[in-house]
């Protein structure tokens, strides 16, 4: 097992002018191409006057969106005759990331040197670099989406137990032994749980193999995903990481991402940054406790799963206030705003909630609503965009949205823009001064 490396004797300043060079789009056949692709799968023509996202933000902050395996393997295949939602992307976005490709379970299903699975993650990294797209890896270390094998004892499998061991409050059984039968507090492990060196070698291995495959190309990668806790007294909640390894995984998991590319920015990526106080606090507790310790960790990113129920723009610019005090890069990492009535009140970004939170059809008004939020939501993004960096969205389109019932983006299934994308395109270009439109609300 690699050994701490070492910028624990210093602390990392890396260059983030550099690191966040817009690409250059002016390439003539590339855009003749692309016009005529758009025109073709039936993307609507805007005027001449209004701009892509990423040209309308270009000099403030990357405008980015999360992309699947099926748009970037039908890409790959005809690269002259891109899909609808392949074309929306090379218009509107200069950054990527992968829904699932990079997940843990996704890209290496099974123990081993041999249990990795590279294609689709090569497709969406080949995607990427084919269109000068700033690339995003997600993500390394999270208590989801891991197979259960990263928890096991070594060996397990081959004497054929099914024994499944729930853990006491403490995550330990009464011998002593760390035992568990829970995968981060959400899923099913079964038998004795690994110990720590077993867990630290493996997450070690897993790190080195993809952050090094793709070292130079994937720019930024979300380390760790998700360890805080909605509240209480603990920083971090319970999972099958804390019960096998202990709170220093996530300095660990960093300090492994570090040593396998350098240049890379490394962040941490969690939910409710924007709309829980308590959970803003334990955010800034562990980030200052990292920082400490000299752990390389070099950006926020908050999710901003949201509804269009809130926040407001003052909400959000508290929330950006509190980050910054940091003094990291912020990244908006999933951002989708909500429009189902069983959405409002909850906003957890859990995948197990995901379907109360689609339920209930639509709030009354839910495209100007969604108009509002999003503009309340750049405003600030642009008072803050000394710190903020990047702007993700969680998806291509409504019909491929995690959250489809909710119809949280800017552009419809059939990829055409919505009132909400007309907002976020006046904010910017001043087509609408702030103080006359009556989108603009605090």
């Amino acid at each position: 097992m690699a050994g701490a490396g070492p910028y624990l004797q210093r602390n990392i300043r890396p260059n983030y002018s550099l690191i966040m060079k817009i690409h250059n789009w002016n390439n003539n056949s590339r855009i003749g191409l692309l016009t005529a692709v758009l025109l073709a799968t039936g993307i609507a023509a805007r005027s001449a006057d209004t701009n892509s996202l990423k040209d309308a933000y270009k000099g403030h902050f990357y405008v980015g969106v999360a992309i699947n395996g099926r748009l970037t393997s039908a890409w790959l295949q005809n690269p002259s005759q891109p899909s609808r939602d392949a074309a929306l992307v090379l218009q509107q976005y200069n950054q990527i990331v992968p829904e699932n490709e990079l997940k843990w379970e996704s890209v290496q299903p099974r123990e081993g040197a041999n249990g990795y699975n590279w294609g689709a993650a090569d497709n969406f990294v080949s995607f990427g670099l084919s269109n000068n797209m700033y690339i995003v890896g997600h993500t390394l270390v999270w208590h989801a989406q891991t197979p259960g094998w990263v928890f096991q004892e070594t060996n397990l499998a081959a004497r054929g137990t099914n024994e499944v061991v729930a853990p006491d409050a403490a995550g330990a059984n009464p011998a002593g032994g760390r035992r568990g039968g829970r995968g981060g507090g959400r899923g099913g492990i079964t038998g004795p749980l690994a110990t720590r060196e077993e867990v630290l070698q493996r997450m070690h291995d897993h790190i080195a193999a993809v952050v090094g495959r793709y070292k130079g190309k994937i720019k930024v990668w979300d380390v760790v995903n998700e360890a805080l806790s909605e509240g209480g007294g603990n920083v971090l909640h319970d999972s099958s990481w804390t019960q096998t390894i202990g709170p220093d995984f996530i300095a660990k998991a960093f300090e492994y991402a570090h040593e396998a590319d350098p240049d890379a920015i490394l962040r941490y990526n969690d939910f409710n940054l924007d709309t829980s106080a308590s959970k803003r606090r334990n955010l800034i507790t562990m980030i200052k406790g990292l920082q400490a310790q000299h752990v390389p960790i070099m950006a926020i990113g908050s999710q901003t799963h949201v509804s269009v129920s809130g926040p407001s723009f003052a909400q959000e610019d508290q929330a950006l206030t509190e980050m910054e005090t940091l003094g990291l890069p912020i990244h908006i990492t999933e951002m989708d705003v909500n429009g189902a009535a069983g959405g409002q009140r909850n906003t957890s970004a859990d995948i197990g909630a995901n379907a109360a939170a689609t339920q209930g059809g639509l709030v009354d008004d839910a495209n100007r609503r969604l108009a509002v939020e999003y503009s309340n939501l750049f405003r600030a993004f642009l008072k803050h965009e000394k710190y903020v960096k990047v702007v993700t969205f969680w998806g291509v389109n409504d019909a491929v949205s995690w959250r489809a019932s909710g119809r949280p983006l800017l552009f419809d299934g059939n990829d055409q823009p919505k009132a909400a994308f007309d907002a976020v395109i006046k904010l910017v270009t001043g087509q609408t001064p702030t103080g006359q439109n009556p989108l603009l609300q605090p």
